[in-house]
């Protein structure tokens, strides 16, 4: 069990030429934790809003069905987390903090769009607010690729979607 344990450590991150060591492990749990809180409560404020207020909503024909939203999301947190881990792993090497700052703000606005939208049932500020992210998902890319490629490479498909969202968005605020 101890061999498999140092060959996993060793994988995850070869170039660090140590073990990981709890601060690894404690920064990534910190991250995980912050994901999971921005999952759980834009889940908690759309939950009854999907049956009611957005279900009357206009919608445009490509509008996928409201499950595909839970499990692509879980989904994409799951690779944010990973690739800011890996980012975080590279703090004695690198100069991590803005990279992780602007992560931090990716997650702030991820946060806000739930409330925006289906709280306050505002898709104009949700809009907003997804545009923001769009942005500092695209800049978190360029930051994270210069610390660590497959960072970088991991929060490709959170633009695509957040892209696609965007565009959904917008066509909601067109149609209503």
């Amino acid at each position: 069990m101890k061999a498999m344990r140092e060959l996993t450590a060793h994988r995850v991150d070869n170039h660090l030429n140590r073990k990981l060591d709890r601060h690894d492990w404690l920064g990534g749990g910190v991250l995980l934790l912050a994901a999971a809180f921005v999952a759980v409560s834009g889940s908690t404020v759309s939950a009854g809003a999907i049956r009611g207020w957005y279900a009357g909503l206009d919608k445009p024909e490509w509008s996928p069905p409201n499950w595909v939203f839970g499990p692509v999301w879980t989904v994409l947190y799951l690779m944010m987390t990973v690739a800011a881990w890996l980012v975080w792993l590279r703090r004695e090497k690198e100069a991590i903090t803005g990279a992780l700052a602007v992560y931090g703000l990716h997650l702030l606005f991820n946060a806000a769009w739930s409330p925006l939208f289906f709280g306050l049932r505002n898709p104009d500020a949700a809009l907003v607010d997804a545009i923001l992210l769009w942005a500092t998902v695209a800049v978190n890319i360029a930051m994270f690729y210069h610390i660590r490629l497959l960072s970088g490479l991991l929060l490709v498909p959170v633009l695509l979607w957040v892209s696609f969202a965007v565009s959904l968005n917008a066509a909601i605020v067109a149609l209503n």
